[in-house]
């Protein structure tokens, strides 16, 4: 079997003091479309890239963890530049610090990343069109159906930590 290709992401927030490396591809590319990702990006949707947090390299900079309300009532912690206060990722309370999910548009290649689903169409914006050919789901999904295997192979080293974490937390 050969080696994946090697793969190298920088990104960081508008002002440049919090910099930081993807080192490897993520696990699958979200376009969230439900009205909590609009109303905390301020536009129709957050485009997120799921990657573990140990394959996000911190560069410069240190960010500042601000904990928001979610729909599910557990919350989540936003990462941000404390200067600029850009959102650079998120640790969502299911998975807590063992996920980051990357804000694509920090990246500095963000054409990069296009989304590999579109999730809770449901309640995007009428006038979005979505393109042919990606998914798009009216909420969440199975990720068994969409995942590439290599994605789900990832899952099942991290999902022990997921796990331990969530148990610490006594969260369901």
């Amino acid at each position: 079997m050969s080696e994946p290709a090697p793969f190298s992401l920088e990104g960081g927030c508008d002002c440049r003091q919090v910099r930081y490396r993807m080192t490897s591809r993520p696990l699958f590319v979200h376009c969230c479309h439900c009205r909590w990702c609009q109303r905390e990006t301020g536009a129709s949707f957050a485009l997120n890239a799921l990657i573990e947090s140990d394959r996000i390299e911190l560069l410069a900079g240190e960010v500042l963890q601000v904990h928001t309300p979610s729909e599910s009532g557990l919350g989540q912690q936003i990462a941000r530049c404390p200067h600029c206060h850009v959102a650079l990722w998120s640790h969502y309370a299911g998975a807590g610090p063992v996920l980051k999910f990357v804000r694509v548009g920090t990246l500095d290649d963000p054409d990069a990343l296009p989304p590999d689903i579109h999730i809770f169409t449901a309640s995007k914006q009428p006038w979005v069109v979505l393109p042919e050919g990606t998914p798009a789901v009216p909420e969440f999904y199975d990720r068994t159906a969409y995942w590439p295997p290599e994605s789900l192979r990832r899952r099942e080293a991290f999902l022990p930590q997921i796990q331990a974490w969530q148990a610490a937390q006594r969260l369901p």
